[in-house]
């Protein structure tokens, strides 16, 4: 699907883009027009785009997925978590949350996400691409065994 999606439109899949381009949409609500007047938003303009379609049409096909399988539940604090940690919701959304910022900021620095160099880059082959990738698969493999090892003992 992402080479097609390359071939047919010059473009490679990624996702962490819609995330800033919702940031500067965001922005601009508070800030009127002076958010284009930035360069960072100049290279990614604050507007929906395919790319943000994207992540829009992965999570509503999730959620119609699991609704069609029967497995779909609201789940606020998994179980493995649960109990490694307890039942607190409030620090279960706490290292979501700091998580969450940490995996935006490294996509953001390393030039795309997961799905954009982990799928489209290292299938045209992009060592730098490869690079990420491998980077993403030992941190994150790092990130759960001391959250579950070190800190959940």
């Amino acid at each position: 699907l992402s080479w097609f999606a390359f071939l047919l439109s010059d473009k490679p899949i990624g996702c962490s883009t819609a995330f800033t381009r919702t940031s500067g949409m965001v922005e601009r609500l508070f800030r009127g027009s002076k958010v284009n007047e930035k360069p960072y938003y100049k290279a990614f303009t604050p507007t929906v785009d395919w790319e943000w379609m994207l992540v829009l049409g992965v999570v509503i096909g999730a959620f119609i997925s699991s609704s069609l399988s029967g497995v779909f539940q609201l789940q606020w604090v998994p179980s493995t978590w649960a109990a490694t940690f307890g039942s607190s919701l409030y620090l279960r959304w706490l290292v979501a949350l700091i998580g969450g910022i940490l995996l935006g900021f490294g996509a953001r620095w390393a030039g795309g996400c997961t799905s954009g160099h982990g799928i489209s880059g290292t299938l045209q082959l992009a060592v730098s691409s490869w690079v990420a990738f491998i980077c993403f698969f030992a941190g994150g493999l790092a990130a759960a065994f001391f959250i579950f090892n070190i800190l959940g003992g």
